[in-house]
């Protein structure tokens, strides 16, 4: 893969409602966890999640469920710092790559707890839903003609939709594309990984011995990506960084758990690194998957060990929860932000080393030299893509 440029990108979370928010919370240490703020549930005790406290308000003459505007939000942040505007994206071949998972797709349950009484309920919520396919929302508000495309692939996602997006790129179908991930909280992933037994009653605390679970979040972030053509008659604007490799390898282990070798990782990381053509010892660091789960620290610990047994590596789930579908998006903008900061911060959350593993997050913020970094996803399903990014310009 050629240098994929990346001219703006944007981002919020519970750690910021910015890319620079996020990335200064993160650095002073804060962990900005709550109670669900708009929901409730039954279960006898709360789990914490991290959710985007500021207001997103709806776009003007339309209604979105929330992964929308969040996905929006982000959108409208990467577009205005990659200085486009509407009427040069719409001369332009430009694509539309996000990734998500359950989303809004569960927000109209008092539509059909009316129905299910036998009440006629109004139709806005379905139509409301209809309407929020988080691509598409993007793609309608910025008038653009290219590919639209939301991918749902479990926790990967995002990562997915930045790889996904890089090859349009490279394959000459897009001259631009606008590719991230959104989710929101809603009850019903709150419940469902309840159900599953890995949310965590305490803040999480990835990798370390005490790890009991995970803890949900919301956010969306968002890359604009250029080809190497429009990035020649743009040499004005200055690079964010650069997606150089990307790799997906899916095992089809079980449907919630790793493959106990990490199989599945292996394989996107051999795909990443031999599309970029970047020799391993060149990273900097690796921003991990790191969720605070029994499974999936055993196993990302275990393929770090084996793939990549000297480069630093940290969680940043511990500021932001798990944000699922938007998580590797997320995760990405802070790789990039890190390698121009030329810092990482501490892995939250950590306490004790786990006997089983052979190596260490970082345990404070860490100075870093290097232009090259890793971000990784492991999702269910035996799903694991990764990305390979590269230092902007600034």
């Amino acid at each position: 893969m050629s240098h994929v440029c990346v001219s703006g990108i944007g981002c919020l979370c519970a750690a910021g409602d910015t890319l620079d928010e996020a990335v200064s919370s993160m650095m002073a240490g804060q962990r900005h966890a709550g109670d669900p703020p708009l929901f409730e549930a039954s279960h006898p005790h709360t789990f914490p999640v991290f959710a985007v406290r500021s207001f997103l308000p709806e776009t003007a003459g339309d209604v979105f469920l929330r992964t929308s505007q969040l996905a929006l939000n982000a959108a409208q942040q990467a577009i205005t710092q990659a200085q486009w505007s509407g009427d040069e994206l719409r001369k332009l071949r430009v694509g539309v790559c996000i990734g998500t998972t359950v989303g809004s797709t569960m927000d109209v349950e008092s539509f059909y707890d009316e129905y299910r009484q036998s009440r006629d309920p109004e139709m806005l919520a379905i139509d409301c839903f209809l309407d929020s396919n988080p691509a598409a929302v993007i793609n309608r508000h910025f008038g653009l003609n290219g590919p639209c495309q939301t991918i749902v692939n479990a926790c990967s996602s995002g990562t997915d939709a930045i790889g996904m997006a890089a090859m349009w790129i490279e394959s000459g179908l897009c001259d631009v594309v606008i590719a991230g991930g959104a989710d929101e909280l809603c009850r019903t992933t709150y419940n469902g990984f309840a159900s599953l037994q890995i949310n965590s009653p305490v803040l999480s605390r990835p990798f370390s011995v005490d790890r009991c679970g995970l803890n949900l979040g919301e956010g969306a972030a968002v890359l604009i990506l250029e080809s190497e053509q429009v990035r020649e008659k743009r040499q004005h604007i200055a690079a964010q960084g650069y997606v150089l490799g990307y790799g997906s390898g899916t095992d089809g282990w079980h449907l919630t758990a790793p493959h106990p070798e990490g199989r599945g990782l292996k394989q996107a990381l051999a795909e990443a690194f031999a599309m970029s053509g970047i020799d391993r010892q060149q990273l900097a660091f690796v921003n991990t998957h790191g969720t605070g789960t029994k499974d999936n620290d055993r196993v990302e610990s275990l393929v770090l060990a084996d793939e990549l047994p000297t480069i630093p590596f940290h969680s940043t789930k511990g500021y932001t929860g798990h944000t699922l579908g938007a998580a590797g998006a997320i995760e990405a903008a802070f790789t990039l932000a890190f390698l121009q900061q030329q810092q990482i911060p501490a892995s939250a959350g950590f306490s004790e080393q786990d006997p089983e593993f052979s190596v260490t997050p970082v345990l404070e913020n860490r100075a870093i030299s290097g232009e090259v970094a890793l971000s990784e996803s492991l999702a269910f399903g035996g799903n694991n893509a990764v990305l390979i990014l590269g230092k902007g310009e600034l």
